[in-house]
């Protein structure tokens, strides 16, 4: 096992949907002493009496594992700390850690968004409530669909941090025989890869519920590729990132996978349905969603071209015929393929 190479670990993972939950069988699985924590005391009850959760069936949870809705019990003692919540819930749960973490835990972003008006990537989040050093903070982010994973098929994702050796360190502390991790310093392409990427899934789905072809798929997929890398080059990330795991790799996975929820968000408003009759019939959070909201913002703030991005927001928030749109951007004024990329 690649763990071998490094000690193990106290982990703490703040967030047991299915892939929080994933999160901490896989690093239990590695040797890691791990700590589980869920909002929902029923939830709680229930995963520790069936040891199982209905959002990945047929995979065990480790009594071993400690879950408990009392965060200052899962954080105690933890060296690392992993965030897998929805975004826009991702704040007010680390004011609840402020002053109870120690100055040597490394924080592990999991969680793909932009937090809406203050724009802020997770890892500024992280960094802005806690106060504590970006070194400490990576993301880790990828084509990795939980249902997947937690049933170890080979699976590549990427941890990225402004401190190389830290991203290292967790690469040492997740990576075995069918997870592999690749660093990046360019913690802010692979947040904005990892996030926007939602949003074209979105109109991916919206594709496949309009009963569109092959050849309408590849060009959302590589022109909402070049939306992305647009927005990150603007945000101050690398051009080279987009071509990597957060960027293409979990665009062309989270575009077409049956696992996707943002695509099938996009497939049900395709077909007809209102957006919050859909979100209203769903589990799990669709963090494309809350995305294009945040994307529409960064937008007006940049001056940025992302047209499909645009439609999209359009037609989650102002209600527009999703036939209507797809007939805008097909009909917009010629340009290069290349038309308004920053220079990287």
């Amino acid at each position: 096992m690649i763990a071998r190479f490094g000690k193990k670990e106290k982990i703490a993972v703040l967030g047991a949907g299915s892939w929080g939950t994933t999160v901490a069988i896989h690093l239990h699985k590695i040797g890691h002493k791990v700590k589980l924590w869920e909002y929902y005391k029923e939830n709680v009850d229930l995963m520790k009496k069936t040891c199982k959760t209905p959002l990945l069936p047929g995979i065990p949870i480790s009594p071993e594992i400690l879950i408990s809705n009392d965060i200052h019990e899962v954080i105690a003692e933890a060296s690392v700390i992993c965030i897998v919540v929805p975004s826009h819930t991702v704040r007010g749960l680390l004011r609840r850690l402020k002053g109870k973490i120690n100055d040597q835990v490394i924080f592990v972003n999991l969680t793909k968004g932009i937090e809406e008006n203050t724009l802020m990537r997770m890892s500024e989040v992280i960094h802005d409530v806690l106060e504590i050093s970006k070194n400490r903070i990576v993301a880790l982010y990828g084509p990795s669909h939980a249902e997947e994973v937690s049933r170890e098929m080979p699976t590549t994702i990427v941890a990225a941090s402004s401190d190389l050796e830290t991203a290292s360190h967790v690469q040492k502390i997740f990576m075995n025989k069918y997870l592999r991790v690749y660093t990046n310093n360019d913690i802010i392409g692979v947040e904005v890869g990892g996030s926007i990427k939602n949003v074209i899934a979105i109109a991916s789905g919206i594709c496949d519920g309009l009963g569109l072809g092959d050849n309408t798929k590849a060009a959302l997929i590589t022109r909402g590729l070049m939306e992305i890398t647009r927005m990150g080059m603007i945000l101050g990330a690398r051009e080279e990132t987009f071509a990597g795991l957060s960027g293409v790799g979990d665009l062309i996975v989270t575009c077409s996978s049956k696992h996707s929820r943002n695509r099938y968000v996009g497939e049900e408003i395709g077909k007809g349905r209102k957006l919050q009759e859909v979100l209203d019939g769903m589990s799990m959070i669709a963090e494309g969603v809350h995305t294009a909201n945040t994307v529409h913002q960064l937008v007006e703030k940049y001056h940025a071209v992302m047209p499909i991005s645009e439609e999209i927001y359009t037609v989650l928030f102002k209600g527009k015929d999703p036939k209507k749109a797809l007939i805008d951007l097909m009909t917009r004024n010629p340009v290069t393929e290349r038309h308004s990329l920053p220079e990287s």
